[in-house]
């Protein structure tokens, strides 16, 4: 792999790429969430009174058409709007939540000072629908970004810091996860390291040079003894001058910002790490939510349920409909996960003449003989994978988790990979919305573990949201 060195010194012709892309997707925010007010006030005054206007309902209107600037404030006061929370992450998403919750306690207070008889049935259907339209236009406009990102555009150029292993790593992940919105465009690595196959602008003393040379707008320092809280200091006052972002990576592996909390101790940042939440009340939660949810799924594709069903049994008549295979759930109890059929009657028979297109212990062909014509295009769209509902109504899946390893899978993993037995596996989970058979076992097994380390409701949720545009695009099923 051949170095690519700039010229630090002479090369300035390029110019840092411009952000004005961040003001326009802030402009789509705040207008989609003025519309979604509007509509959310327009749909409850409607179901609540009707077209009519009247003078006992004069005010309600007046309220509909503030309520745009209501809920636009109520997102603004719990910082929806901050670039920090935006692009990525469920930060964003708690944030709308909570605009929702806060605007109802504003509501109902003013409602009381003003003694103002405020119809509990119009608040109960303008909040829940602007919270509601609010979350998916949020994560639409966000879907839209994604995959612009894909295409090359929106992105933020990055300079690396750090030793040449790290920093192959790093450029390979963001290549991978283009939606994160950073391309490294070049690094500054230790003198005589190991070449890599991202440009090499200079050493660790060159950063604000390799910075202006690369036409970079954000500089990521990576995990390195080199560099102490005094070089750190020293670099965030050169790139403050150009207002280029710094970014320090931590060492601590999958651990989301809502589990990490500042302490500054005389004046020396401290980074405390909570415990991932593996029981109590907000477990509680997310049990009640995988089984409302499960039949309530249940119920809208009883239709497509009925329809598969059909055509397995059309396929080949006689052959039983569902697979039943034994998995590995919480705790490594064992349980029986339910399938549609998707494979000829003898497949375990022909397995042993094929051989496996994955790494790790996982069993993947991609053209898999075995698979049945009906079997190909219900695994397309993961329909297969619909009678899992009943599990997760049996308490034996949640709806989000990690996926459901087979016995001889887990037998052959490492102690660090036994942590994702703790939580139930899911239905869906960052494996699937993250390419599902096309990542390699390893890291299909990392997203797993990243999951159990960081959940949350909200996470879920997310991840529900990008089940649904992965299942439609049909990548990676097969």
């Amino acid at each position: 792999m051949a170095v690519v060195e700039l010229d630090i010194a002479h090369d300035r012709r390029v110019a840092a790429p411009s952000r004005a892309w961040e003001s326009r997707y802030l402009r789509y925010l705040l207008t989609t969430d003025v519309v979604v007010g509007l509509l959310a006030g327009g749909v409850a005054f409607c179901l609540r009174f009707g077209e009519r206007i009247t003078e006992y309902n004069l005010w309600y209107f007046a309220l509909s058409l503030a309520f745009p600037v209501a809920w636009v404030g109520a997102l603004t006061l719990n910082r929806a709007y901050e670039k920090r929370y935006l692009y990525v992450g469920t930060d964003e998403y708690q944030r709308v939540f909570r605009s929702g919750l806060g605007l109802t306690a504003g509501l109902a207070l003013m409602a009381y000072a003003l003694e103002i008889p405020l119809a509990r049935s119009y608040v109960l259907m303008v909040l829940p629908l602007a919270t509601v339209a609010g979350i998916l236009s949020r994560f639409l406009v966000r879907k839209g970004l994604h995959m612009l990102r894909e295409r090359g555009r929106c992105l933020r150029r990055v300079v690396v810091v750090g030793h040449s292993v790290a920093v192959a790593q790093l450029a390979v992940q963001l290549r991978r996860e283009a939606y994160h919105g950073l391309t490294v465009v070049g690094a500054c690595v230790p003198p005589g390291a190991e070449p890599v196959e991202v440009p090499v602008c200079g050493t660790f003393d060159d950063v604000a040079g390799a910075v202006e040379a690369a036409g970079a707008d954000t500089v990521v320092v990576l995990s390195c003894p080199e560099i102490d809280g005094i070089a750190m200091r020293r670099l965030a006052w050169e790139l403050e001058r150009g207002d280029v972002d710094l970014i320090v990576a931590s060492a601590l592996l999958d651990v989301a910002g809502d589990r990490t909390t500042i302490r500054p101790v005389d004046g020396l940042p401290m980074l405390h790490v909570e415990h991932p939440n593996l029981a109590g009340t907000r477990r509680f939660a997310k049990e009640l939510f995988d089984r409302i949810g499960a039949f309530a799924i249940l119920l809208l594709v009883a239709p497509l349920w009925m329809g598969v069903g059909l055509a397995i049994w059309w396929a080949e008549p006689g052959a039983p409909v569902l697979f039943r295979q034994l998995r590995v759930g919480k705790h490594g109890r064992l349980f029986g996960v339910w399938k549609f059929r998707s494979m000829y009657v003898d497949a375990e028979a022909r397995k042993a003449a094929l051989e496996s297109e994955t790494g790790g212990v996982l069993f993947k062909v991609r053209d898999d003989p075995r698979v049945t014509p009906v079997g190909r295009f219900i695994r397309r769209f993961s329909l297969d994978e619909l009678p899992q509902l009943i599990n997760v109504l049996a308490g034996d899946m949640s709806l989000v988790g990690p996926r459901p390893p087979l016995p001889q899978e887990v037998a052959a993993y490492p102690d660090d990979m036994r942590r994702r037995l703790v939580v139930k596996p899911g239905l869906t989970g960052l494996w699937q919305v993250s390419g599902r058979s096309d990542l390699p076992w390893e890291e299909a097994v990392r997203l797993d573990l990243r999951y159990v380390e960081n959940w949350s409701l909200s996470l879920d949720l997310v991840i529900l949201l990008r089940t649904l545009t992965a299942v439609c695009r049909a990548s990676g099923a097969y």
